[in-house]
Protein backbone atom coordinates (compact mmCIF):
# COMPACT_ATOMS: atom_id res chain seq x y z
CA UNK A 1 0.00 0.00 0.00
CA UNK A 2 1.35 3.33 -0.60
CA UNK A 3 2.62 5.73 2.68
CA UNK A 4 -0.04 8.01 4.42
CA UNK A 5 2.13 11.22 4.34
CA UNK A 6 1.94 13.07 7.22
CA UNK A 7 1.69 16.99 7.42
CA UNK A 8 5.60 18.12 8.60
CA UNK A 9 4.56 21.57 9.35
CA UNK A 10 7.45 24.42 8.50
CA UNK A 11 10.64 22.73 7.92
CA UNK A 12 13.88 24.38 10.28
CA UNK A 13 16.90 24.65 7.88
CA UNK A 14 20.83 26.40 8.28
CA UNK A 15 22.35 29.42 7.19
CA UNK A 16 24.49 26.78 5.08
CA UNK A 17 20.94 25.39 3.60
CA UNK A 18 20.32 28.89 2.38
CA UNK A 19 24.11 29.66 1.50
CA UNK A 20 23.49 26.21 -1.13
CA UNK A 21 20.19 26.66 -2.37
CA UNK A 22 20.86 30.39 -3.34
CA UNK A 23 24.23 29.61 -4.78
CA UNK A 24 23.38 31.09 -8.32
CA UNK A 25 20.52 32.54 -7.42
CA UNK A 26 21.72 35.23 -5.01
CA UNK A 27 25.33 35.03 -5.74
CA UNK A 28 26.33 34.87 -1.84
CA UNK A 29 30.23 34.70 -0.52
CA UNK A 30 30.76 33.55 3.06
CA UNK A 31 33.55 36.33 4.31
CA UNK A 32 33.10 35.34 8.10
CA UNK A 33 31.95 32.58 10.03
CA UNK A 34 31.82 29.35 7.81
CA UNK A 35 31.49 27.57 11.55
CA UNK A 36 28.31 29.36 11.93
CA UNK A 37 26.90 28.31 8.73
CA UNK A 38 25.27 25.49 10.98
CA UNK A 39 22.92 28.14 12.72
CA UNK A 40 19.57 27.61 12.43
CA UNK A 41 17.59 30.59 10.29
CA UNK A 42 15.25 31.58 12.97
CA UNK A 43 12.95 33.08 10.56
CA UNK A 44 13.38 32.96 7.34
CA UNK A 45 12.95 36.82 6.19
CA UNK A 46 15.60 39.29 5.48
CA UNK A 47 15.95 42.61 7.40
CA UNK A 48 17.44 46.12 7.06
CA UNK A 49 18.35 46.88 10.15
CA UNK A 50 18.34 51.02 9.97
CA UNK A 51 17.08 52.04 12.99
CA UNK A 52 18.94 49.76 14.97
CA UNK A 53 22.32 50.80 13.87
CA UNK A 54 21.13 54.57 14.72
CA UNK A 55 20.79 52.86 18.21
CA UNK A 56 17.33 52.44 18.86
CA UNK A 57 16.53 48.36 19.32
CA UNK A 58 12.47 48.45 20.08
CA UNK A 59 10.85 46.40 17.68
CA UNK A 60 14.28 44.62 16.19
CA UNK A 61 13.65 41.84 14.09
CA UNK A 62 17.10 39.85 15.40
CA UNK A 63 15.98 36.81 14.18
CA UNK A 64 16.14 37.35 10.59
CA UNK A 65 18.93 38.14 8.31
CA UNK A 66 20.14 41.82 8.66
CA UNK A 67 20.86 43.22 5.48
CA UNK A 68 22.91 46.09 4.57
CA UNK A 69 21.91 48.40 1.66
CA UNK A 70 23.13 51.06 0.14
CA UNK A 71 21.65 53.52 2.67
CA UNK A 72 23.15 51.72 5.98
CA UNK A 73 26.21 52.12 4.44
CA UNK A 74 26.45 55.51 3.65
CA UNK A 75 25.16 56.12 7.02
CA UNK A 76 27.89 53.48 9.00
CA UNK A 77 30.26 55.68 7.06
CA UNK A 78 29.50 58.63 8.60
CA UNK A 79 29.89 58.16 11.53
CA UNK A 80 33.30 58.55 13.69
CA UNK A 81 36.03 56.20 13.15
CA UNK A 82 35.48 53.16 15.07
CA UNK A 83 31.50 53.75 15.95
CA UNK A 84 30.43 51.86 12.99
CA UNK A 85 31.88 48.69 14.84
CA UNK A 86 30.48 48.99 18.24
CA UNK A 87 27.01 49.16 16.19
CA UNK A 88 27.49 46.44 14.96
CA UNK A 89 28.78 44.67 18.07
CA UNK A 90 25.29 46.55 19.71
CA UNK A 91 23.52 44.20 16.97
CA UNK A 92 25.51 41.08 17.74
CA UNK A 93 24.94 41.44 21.77
CA UNK A 94 21.17 41.61 20.86
CA UNK A 95 20.68 38.47 18.43
CA UNK A 96 21.63 39.23 15.17
CA UNK A 97 24.04 35.79 14.02
CA UNK A 98 23.79 36.65 10.01
CA UNK A 99 24.44 40.19 8.21
CA UNK A 100 24.39 40.33 4.88
CA UNK A 101 26.69 43.35 2.26
CA UNK A 102 24.40 43.78 -0.80
CA UNK A 103 25.59 45.54 -3.92
CA UNK A 104 29.04 44.15 -4.13
CA UNK A 105 30.29 46.29 -1.28
CA UNK A 106 33.32 45.67 0.40
CA UNK A 107 33.38 44.70 4.44
CA UNK A 108 34.15 47.12 6.88
CA UNK A 109 37.74 47.09 8.04
CA UNK A 110 37.07 45.45 11.94
CA UNK A 111 34.03 43.54 11.25
CA UNK A 112 36.01 40.29 10.70
CA UNK A 113 37.04 40.27 13.97
CA UNK A 114 33.89 41.17 15.85
CA UNK A 115 31.82 38.93 14.05
CA UNK A 116 34.26 36.10 14.47
CA UNK A 117 34.09 37.01 18.24
CA UNK A 118 30.13 36.86 18.62
CA UNK A 119 30.34 33.43 16.30
CA UNK A 120 28.29 35.55 13.48
CA UNK A 121 28.36 35.16 9.89
CA UNK A 122 28.93 37.72 8.23
CA UNK A 123 28.69 37.32 3.87
CA UNK A 124 28.16 39.29 0.85
CA UNK A 125 26.54 39.63 -2.44
CA UNK A 126 26.73 41.61 -5.71
CA UNK A 127 23.07 41.73 -6.44
CA UNK A 128 21.59 45.24 -5.84
CA UNK A 129 19.61 45.53 -2.36
CA UNK A 130 16.25 45.22 -3.63
CA UNK A 131 17.10 42.17 -6.28
CA UNK A 132 18.53 40.71 -3.46
CA UNK A 133 15.26 41.09 -0.93
CA UNK A 134 13.25 40.03 -4.25
CA UNK A 135 15.41 36.44 -4.72
CA UNK A 136 16.02 35.72 -1.44
CA UNK A 137 12.17 35.60 -0.86
CA UNK A 138 11.81 32.60 -2.75
CA UNK A 139 14.94 30.77 -2.00
CA UNK A 140 14.00 31.13 1.85
CA UNK A 141 10.08 30.37 0.79
CA UNK A 142 11.00 26.73 -0.72
CA UNK A 143 13.54 26.42 1.97
CA UNK A 144 11.01 26.19 4.71
CA UNK A 145 7.65 24.76 2.58
CA UNK A 146 6.23 21.91 4.38
CA UNK A 147 7.35 18.28 2.49
CA UNK A 148 6.54 14.91 2.35
CA UNK A 149 8.00 11.59 0.37
CA UNK A 150 5.91 9.43 -0.77
CA UNK A 151 5.90 6.21 -2.27
CA UNK A 152 4.46 6.99 -5.90
CA UNK A 153 5.68 7.70 -9.72
CA UNK A 154 4.64 11.20 -11.25
CA UNK A 155 4.35 12.40 -14.79
CA UNK A 156 3.41 15.40 -15.81
CA UNK A 157 0.22 14.41 -18.53
CA UNK A 158 -1.14 16.22 -21.06
CA UNK A 159 0.07 19.66 -19.27
CA UNK A 160 -0.88 18.14 -15.62
CA UNK A 161 1.36 16.52 -12.77
CA UNK A 162 -0.54 13.18 -11.96
CA UNK A 163 1.06 10.88 -9.26
CA UNK A 164 0.52 7.53 -9.68
CA UNK A 165 0.47 5.36 -7.04
CA UNK A 166 0.21 1.65 -5.63
CA UNK A 167 1.01 -1.52 -4.26
CA UNK A 168 4.48 -2.87 -5.55
CA UNK A 169 4.42 -4.73 -8.91
CA UNK A 170 1.35 -2.85 -9.95
CA UNK A 171 3.23 -1.79 -12.87
CA UNK A 172 3.59 2.44 -11.83
CA UNK A 173 6.95 2.95 -13.60
CA UNK A 174 5.74 0.81 -16.74
CA UNK A 175 2.93 3.14 -16.81
CA UNK A 176 5.36 6.08 -16.50
CA UNK A 177 7.25 4.54 -18.86
CA UNK A 178 4.58 3.64 -21.38
CA UNK A 179 3.40 7.67 -21.04
CA UNK A 180 6.59 8.80 -21.45
CA UNK A 181 7.05 7.20 -25.03
CA UNK A 182 3.65 8.66 -25.72
CA UNK A 183 5.18 12.19 -25.45
CA UNK A 184 4.35 12.85 -21.97
CA UNK A 185 7.22 13.85 -18.98
CA UNK A 186 8.63 12.27 -16.06
CA UNK A 187 8.92 14.27 -13.00
CA UNK A 188 9.78 11.66 -10.42
CA UNK A 189 9.74 7.64 -9.95
CA UNK A 190 9.21 5.46 -7.45
CA UNK A 191 9.62 8.42 -4.86
CA UNK A 192 8.21 11.44 -4.88
CA UNK A 193 8.65 14.73 -3.19
CA UNK A 194 5.77 16.77 -2.30
CA UNK A 195 6.38 20.46 -1.28
CA UNK A 196 3.63 22.82 0.11
CA UNK A 197 3.61 26.43 -1.57
CA UNK A 198 2.61 28.61 1.84
CA UNK A 199 1.49 31.20 -0.19
CA UNK A 200 -0.77 29.60 -3.14
CA UNK A 201 -2.14 26.56 -1.48
CA UNK A 202 -0.80 24.69 -4.30
CA UNK A 203 1.19 20.81 -4.01
CA UNK A 204 4.71 20.41 -5.91
CA UNK A 205 5.99 17.26 -6.95
CA UNK A 206 10.06 16.80 -7.84
CA UNK A 207 12.34 13.70 -7.50
CA UNK A 208 14.91 13.02 -5.07
CA UNK A 209 18.23 14.79 -6.55
CA UNK A 210 20.01 11.66 -5.98
CA UNK A 211 17.56 9.78 -8.69
CA UNK A 212 16.07 12.30 -10.75
CA UNK A 213 15.63 11.78 -14.86
CA UNK A 214 16.37 7.96 -13.70
CA UNK A 215 13.74 5.12 -13.88
CA UNK A 216 13.72 1.50 -12.85
CA UNK A 217 12.49 -1.41 -15.07
CA UNK A 218 11.78 -4.37 -14.20
CA UNK A 219 13.72 -6.55 -17.18
CA UNK A 220 15.30 -4.22 -18.36
CA UNK A 221 16.64 -2.29 -15.18
CA UNK A 222 18.40 1.40 -14.53
CA UNK A 223 17.71 3.89 -17.52
CA UNK A 224 18.38 7.80 -18.07
CA UNK A 225 14.84 9.05 -19.53
CA UNK A 226 16.33 12.21 -21.03
CA UNK A 227 19.38 10.55 -22.56
CA UNK A 228 16.85 7.79 -24.44
CA UNK A 229 14.06 10.00 -24.65
CA UNK A 230 15.41 13.62 -24.69
CA UNK A 231 15.23 16.54 -22.49
CA UNK A 232 12.08 16.96 -23.14
CA UNK A 233 10.87 13.90 -21.23
CA UNK A 234 11.92 14.83 -17.96
CA UNK A 235 10.28 18.00 -15.59
CA UNK A 236 12.30 19.40 -12.84
CA UNK A 237 9.14 19.88 -10.62
CA UNK A 238 5.67 20.08 -11.60
CA UNK A 239 2.51 21.65 -10.06
CA UNK A 240 0.48 18.27 -8.59
CA UNK A 241 -3.25 17.72 -9.89
CA UNK A 242 -4.32 14.76 -9.58
CA UNK A 243 -3.67 11.19 -7.48
CA UNK A 244 -4.23 8.27 -9.31
CA UNK A 245 -4.49 5.29 -7.35
CA UNK A 246 -3.87 1.55 -8.77
CA UNK A 247 -5.37 -0.98 -7.17
CA UNK A 248 -5.85 -4.72 -7.90
CA UNK A 249 -9.57 -5.14 -9.10
CA UNK A 250 -10.19 -8.16 -6.70
CA UNK A 251 -9.25 -5.39 -4.07
CA UNK A 252 -12.49 -2.74 -5.49
CA UNK A 253 -14.58 -5.09 -6.70
CA UNK A 254 -17.97 -3.59 -5.91
CA UNK A 255 -16.89 -0.63 -4.65
CA UNK A 256 -16.20 1.75 -7.80
CA UNK A 257 -18.87 3.97 -8.72
CA UNK A 258 -18.81 3.21 -12.21
CA UNK A 259 -20.42 5.98 -13.64
CA UNK A 260 -17.37 8.49 -12.23
CA UNK A 261 -19.85 11.32 -10.39
CA UNK A 262 -18.36 10.44 -6.60
CA UNK A 263 -16.00 12.87 -6.43
CA UNK A 264 -12.70 11.83 -4.27
CA UNK A 265 -9.74 13.71 -2.93
CA UNK A 266 -6.32 13.17 -1.00
CA UNK A 267 -5.19 15.10 1.30
CA UNK A 268 -1.92 16.15 1.29
CA UNK A 269 0.01 18.31 3.72
CA UNK A 270 -3.26 19.68 4.09
CA UNK A 271 -3.90 20.50 0.50
CA UNK A 272 -7.08 18.33 -1.28
CA UNK A 273 -6.03 16.96 -4.49
CA UNK A 274 -8.39 15.08 -6.97
CA UNK A 275 -7.85 11.57 -6.86
CA UNK A 276 -9.34 8.54 -9.02
CA UNK A 277 -9.00 4.83 -8.16
CA UNK A 278 -8.48 2.25 -11.38
CA UNK A 279 -8.35 -1.29 -11.00
CA UNK A 280 -5.64 -3.46 -12.48
CA UNK A 281 -6.31 -6.55 -14.27
CA UNK A 282 -4.74 -8.57 -16.99
CA UNK A 283 -4.46 -6.53 -20.21
CA UNK A 284 -6.21 -3.24 -18.81
CA UNK A 285 -3.87 -0.81 -21.03
CA UNK A 286 -3.13 1.74 -18.25
CA UNK A 287 -1.08 4.39 -20.23
CA UNK A 288 -4.45 4.88 -22.33
CA UNK A 289 -6.77 5.08 -19.10
CA UNK A 290 -4.55 7.74 -17.48
CA UNK A 291 -4.32 10.14 -20.35
CA UNK A 292 -7.85 9.76 -20.89
CA UNK A 293 -8.33 10.84 -17.02
CA UNK A 294 -5.85 13.69 -17.18
CA UNK A 295 -7.94 14.88 -20.23
CA UNK A 296 -11.23 14.39 -17.94
CA UNK A 297 -9.96 16.10 -15.33
CA UNK A 298 -9.36 18.80 -17.45
CA UNK A 299 -12.68 19.14 -18.93
CA UNK A 300 -13.88 18.85 -15.59
CA UNK A 301 -11.65 22.14 -14.50
CA UNK A 302 -13.18 23.70 -17.23
CA UNK A 303 -16.73 23.31 -15.82
CA UNK A 304 -17.71 20.67 -18.14
CA UNK A 305 -18.93 17.22 -16.68
CA UNK A 306 -20.28 14.84 -18.86
CA UNK A 307 -22.32 12.73 -16.35
CA UNK A 308 -24.50 16.12 -15.49
CA UNK A 309 -24.47 16.12 -19.41
CA UNK A 310 -25.28 13.04 -20.35
CA UNK A 311 -28.20 13.33 -17.44
CA UNK A 312 -29.48 16.30 -18.93
CA UNK A 313 -29.97 14.53 -22.40
CA UNK A 314 -31.29 11.38 -21.12
CA UNK A 315 -33.77 13.51 -19.05
CA UNK A 316 -34.78 15.88 -22.09
CA UNK A 317 -35.09 12.82 -24.13
CA UNK A 318 -37.91 11.82 -21.30
CA UNK A 319 -39.87 14.31 -21.58
CA UNK A 320 -39.82 14.49 -25.41
CA UNK A 321 -41.65 10.91 -25.57
CA UNK A 322 -45.17 10.23 -24.53
CA UNK A 323 -45.27 8.97 -21.19
CA UNK A 324 -42.78 10.02 -19.93
CA UNK A 325 -40.40 6.68 -21.76
CA UNK A 326 -36.50 6.90 -22.56
CA UNK A 327 -36.07 5.99 -26.46
CA UNK A 328 -33.81 3.32 -25.41
CA UNK A 329 -36.80 1.89 -22.78
CA UNK A 330 -39.15 1.89 -26.21
CA UNK A 331 -36.79 0.36 -28.08
CA UNK A 332 -36.12 -3.29 -25.35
Amino acid sequence: MASDPKETGMRSFTLRDFVEAGRERLCLDVVVGGDGLMHEVLEPMCNRPGLALTGFYGCFAWRRLQVIGRAEQAYLESLPSGESMARFKALFDRGAYCIIFANGRKIPDGLTEVAAAAGAVVMRTDLLTREFFHQSTFVLETLRAPTVRIYATTVEVAGLGVMIEGAPGLGKSETALGLVKRGNALVADDFTCIRKDVATNALFASAREATRNYMEIRGIGIINVPKVFGVTAVRGEKRLDLVVSLRRLEEVAGELDRSGQERLTRNILGVEVPQITIPVSAGRDLVNLIETAAQQYKLLASGYDAVEDLDERLCALAEAVPGGQNTGEQNG
